[in-house]
């Protein structure tokens, strides 16, 4: 496979993940009326059978078996389940309860946080254009903690867990499909139980007479692995440089059916944040397309 350029199905599945990503608000917002630990725990049930089938079309069962009986892989596993577990949990509580402005701004600030840890974990040195592009982050969380006298602790915990499953996801030896499923499977007992107790207590909205609430919790799964399966097999056939670009597409949208759609308040703070991290976007994208220019 050739990595220095760009296959049009790789982009067709990478752009189609973070366009679902983009949306994926309005499908949370529709549930608002569901605890969000419910509609998480739906999430990772109804996910299962889609991945399962995903890899089963691929031929790939035997690998997750054989990480269903490595003890290292399990542990590896049950760590990046529990971290996306909490990411899922906090992004869904946030669009439930008006703060879908505060993810849009997580998953822009997220590269420049993943750079950053590069830097302090790894040892990687910044160069100018990175470190520019960290100053105008760190002004615009600036400005939104003047604003709310606190630090935006919600966009900043969406960022820190997304950052963390990533980084602990590459050290995952297993193909993303299978890792992916190793997750689910892992979360699926905790998910089950969860479902039954609220079942049993009368507190469950699935299957509890209302069939569009439980048309749409069975739909958790399609629209939780959908993306992220397109994501995993079109990242392996585009650049970095493209991937990097096409990052900012679900928190744009994300962002505009936050303002336009949802009529979130956009405060003079915000008005103020938000460019600041857009021209922190570009100035790192443009670095990162210099240094590769560099490199060719």
């Amino acid at each position: 496979m050739n990595t220095d350029t760009d296959s049009p199905r790789g982009l067709a599945f990478a752009l189609g993940a973070y366009m679902l990503w983009g949306v994926l608000p309005i499908y949370m917002k529709a549930l608002s009326h569901v605890p969000a630990a419910e509609v998480l725990a739906h999430r990772v049930i109804w996910s299962v059978p889609v991945a399962g089938a995903v890899l089963i079309w691929l031929g790939r069962t035997a690998d997750l078996t054989a990480a269903l009986r490595s003890p290292r892989m399990l542990a590896m596993g049950g760590l990046t389940a529990t971290i996306i577990s909490i990411n899922w949990g906090i992004y869904i509580w946030a669009i439930q309860n008006g703060h879908t402005l505060d993810a849009a701004l997580g998953y822009y600030i997220n590269p420049l946080v993943t750079v950053f840890l590069g830097a302090a974990t790894l040892g990687e040195r910044l160069n100018r254009w990175q470190t520019a592009a960290l100053a105008l982050a760190a002004c615009a969380v600036a400005v939104l903690t003047w604003e709310a006298g606190r630090l935006p602790l919600l966009a900043l915990s969406l960022t820190a867990s997304w950052a963390a499953y990533a980084w602990f996801k590459k050290q995952l030896p297993i193909g993303p499909n299978q890792g992916f499923m190793l997750e689910v499977v892992l979360l699926s007992p905790f998910a089950l139980a969860w479902i039954v107790w609220l079942a049993i207590t009368g507190q469950g909205h699935f299957a509890s007479g209302d069939l569009t609430n439980s048309l749409m919790l069975a739909s958790a799964g399609l629209v939780t692995a959908v993306p992220l399966i397109l994501y995993a097999n079109g990242a392996k056939l585009l650049r970095l440089t493209t991937i990097g670009i096409l990052q900012y597409v679900s928190p744009t949208m994300i962002f505009l059916v936050a303002v336009f759609l949802f009529h979130e308040p956009f405060s003079t703070a915000k008005a103020v944040a938000f460019p600041m991290i857009w021209a922190a976007l570009a100035v790192y994208t443009f670095g990162m397309m210099r240094a590769r220019r560099a490199l060719a």
